[in-house]
């Protein structure tokens, strides 16, 4: 594998309902290679989101380590310069127009200067949406909301993409549009992506294929 840039060990989840644990995860390990495309499939409810939470420190493991480009600084500052999301519902902020929704990705980083904007202008025409910056999100069709996710989670030049199931509200045409899109920009920009899919298709075009079940990985191909 080539460098590795995130390294989880022994990542273990579990949630109580009522007085019953559920063990969702259960001492995952997981490498992700520079520039390297990996999928996740699974069961519903087999943890796949969990684990995507974990690594983008949306949530915190029971147990377990993650490590990024071997460091375990994993602060929200390093977060939002080392990784980008990609989420089934897009997420997009519904009161400011397709441009803006780009640059909030930065502005979480600091002050917006001309450069910025001018990357973020960049990212959508690469995405097929020059024409449409000034929308709003309520009036950008689901695939198109899903392309200004995709140049979102591009902004700031991050070495690694999680997509938790980003084709999942997308009709088959638009989903298979995207993941051509997801796979093209992080292939041209030599960004990691781990792609969290039920379509078995989608998997089958990562370098590395892998399933989440019983609560720990199992190495489906690569």
């Amino acid at each position: 594998m080539s460098d590795v840039i995130l390294a989880a060990r022994g990542l273990t989840k579990a949630y109580l309902s009522g007085d019953r644990r559920i063990d969702v995860l259960c001492g995952v390990d997981l490498d992700v290679g520079a520039g390297e495309s990996v999928s996740i499939r699974g069961e519903s409810g087999s943890g796949k989101s969990t684990l995507l939470n974990l690594v983008a420190g949306l949530d915190a493991p029971d147990a377990g380590t993650l490590h990024w480009e071997g460091s375990a600084d994993t602060g929200t500052g390093r977060r939002g310069a080392f990784l980008g999301m990609v989420f089934q519902s897009y997420y997009l902020i519904p009161e400011i127009d397709a441009l803006a929704n780009v640059l909030m990705a930065r502005r979480i980083q600091g002050p917006i200067a001309g450069a910025a904007r001018a990357r973020a202008e960049s990212l959508l025409e690469r995405v097929g949406l020059s024409g449409r910056r000034s929308h709003l999100p309520g009036q950008l069709s689901g695939g198109e909301r899903q392309r200004v996710a995709v140049a979102r989670a591009l902004m700031n030049g991050p070495r690694l993409v999680l997509a938790d199931e980003p084709t999942g509200n997308l009709d088959e045409r638009t989903g298979d549009s995207v993941i051509d899109l997801l796979l093209g920009l992080c292939a041209d920009t030599g960004t990691a992506l781990v792609l969290v899919t039920h379509n078995a298709a989608h998997a089958g075009r990562t370098q590395r294929e892998l399933l989440l079940h019983g609560g720990v990985i199992v190495p489906v191909r690569g």
